[in-house]
């Protein structure tokens, strides 16, 4: 970790010298849930947003939420339209909404999904403009808010997305079937009520893919380039909420990695095993907030446009209807590939990571993590590449494209990554369903 001495002007330096790091208080337990309006209520709350989606809506997890907030003396009025994977156009419909509903604060109880389309519903009844103001370039104008957020509280009801602890909101960008955010501090959560209890009734599938996405939050933050190798920004205001590996988010992220490879096959395999469910909320918490600061880089920069240019995939136990390939699913499908790439600027943290999630049997060098990963996709039973998908030798173009405009993402690389880099890694991703099982 880089110091200043006395006799050195930070002025002097070319790289950063400071990082930032942040993550809203947490209850977290058994039975946390019920105890939501107590704490809505000492954030001085009275008539809240409780966001959800169809599904969690036909379940008893929003009513507990409503008899907590009632007792407490807080009003609540339930918006249950959440898109799952939202687009854009779900977000303008979703902050249409809150913007027409008298509210002093948001509840988000579901998964990713329903925590980002929280935050651009709170982003959205609060701020002037349009949602495209607030897009990262080059999709939109990278627009701060001028006003501040109200309190939003984050009750996630899976073990994968961390999005209760980030300052960033994901969705696709329908008309160009890619995937973008928006990324501002005041997007993040006031407080994060995490009850394991929420995700019992999971299907397996959501487990698995929400899962995957734990993997690579941590994998990809551990491994991200060091805050100190990034140009010194301009002041304050300009420093990205993705700083890259410092030493906070590191400690996270070594933590959220050994809960997964201890907990992970147990949650898939056994729904009710409680101890697993908390095993891999805390995994999903903790990856959150590691990186929620350091960031994600070529996975996450990948999967967008995998996800984005889906044609008739329809992922196990999602909602029926139009065709989806769930966030953690994309995100694994390149994994073993960008970290064969990334292993030189890092190979202690890379082996490391495999010894964590239960590597250990592989020999060091480039290949135990990838080897890792794919041996955790094979025990759940995860597709494993984009072939899986649908996707071959003609659409590596089209997906190099889209990652090439996740220019905040990219950044984050510990190596630089060219449009060559990107192609190389889609082209031996694809050959990944062929790679031997384990043994």
């Amino acid at each position: 970790m880089p110091s200043v001495g006395m006799a050195e002007a930070p002025v002097s330096r070319p790289s950063e010298t400071v990082f930032t790091w942040g993550a809203p208080p947490l209850v977290f337990g058994v039975g946390a849930l019920d105890e939501l309006g107590h704490h809505a209520a000492a954030l001085g709350l009275r008539r809240v947003a409780l966001v959800t989606d169809p599904g969690l809506a036909g379940t008893e997890l929003p009513d507990r939420a409503e008899r907590s907030l009632t007792a407490a003396g807080i009003a609540s009025t339930r918006f249950a339209d959440v898109h799952i994977e939202p687009t854009d156009s779900s977000l303008r419909t979703a902050g249409e909404w809150a913007r027409a509903t008298p509210c002093d604060g948001f509840v988000a109880l579901g998964g990713g999904s329903v925590i980002d389309t929280a935050k651009a519903m709170n982003l959205i009844a609060t701020n002037d403009g349009d949602l495209a103001d607030y897009l990262n370039p080059p999709f939109g104008a990278g627009r701060a808010p001028t006003r501040p957020l109200n309190p939003l509280i984050a009750v996630p009801t899976t073990a994968g997305t961390g999005a209760e602890s980030t300052p960033v909101c994901i969705m696709g960008l329908h008309a160009l079937r890619l995937k973008t955010g928006i990324s501002h501090p005041a997007l993040r959560p006031s407080l994060a009520i995490v009850d394991p209890l929420t995700t019992t009734s999971l299907p397996r599938g959501v487990t698995v893919a929400s899962g995957m996405d734990v993997l690579c939050h941590a994998l990809e933050s551990y491994t991200a380039r060091p805050y100190a190798s990034r140009p010194r920004a301009a002041g304050p205001e300009s420093r990205p909420v993705y700083n890259g590996a410092n030493p906070i988010s590191d400690i996270w992220a070594m933590r959220a990695l050994d809960l997964l490879g201890r907990w992970f096959r147990r949650a898939v395999d056994d729904p009710g095993d409680l101890d697993a469910r908390e095993g891999m909320m805390l995994a999903s918490t903790f990856a959150g907030i590691g990186f929620g600061n350091a960031g994600v880089h070529i996975p996450h920069a990948c999967a967008y446009p995998i996800a984005g240019l889906v044609r008739e995939y329809r992922a196990t136990d999602y909602p029926p209807g139009e065709p989806l390939i769930p966030h953690g699913l994309a995100v694994v499908a390149t994994a073993p590939a960008a970290f064969r790439f990334t292993y030189p600027t890092s190979p202690e943290r890379h082996e490391e990571a495999a010894r964590l999630l239960g590597g250990g049997r592989h020999q060091p060098g480039k290949d135990a993590l990838p080897e890792a990963i794919a041996t955790l996709c094979r025990d759940v039973d995860a597709p494993l590449g984009p072939a899986a998908f649908g996707y071959g030798e003609a659409d590596v173009d089209a997906i190099v494209d889209g990652a090439l405009n996740q220019h905040r993402l990219l950044a984050v690389s510990p190596r630089p990554v060219t449009r060559d880099d990107l192609s190389a890694i889609i082209r031996r991703s694809l050959e990944l369903e062929t790679l031997p099982g384990p043994g």
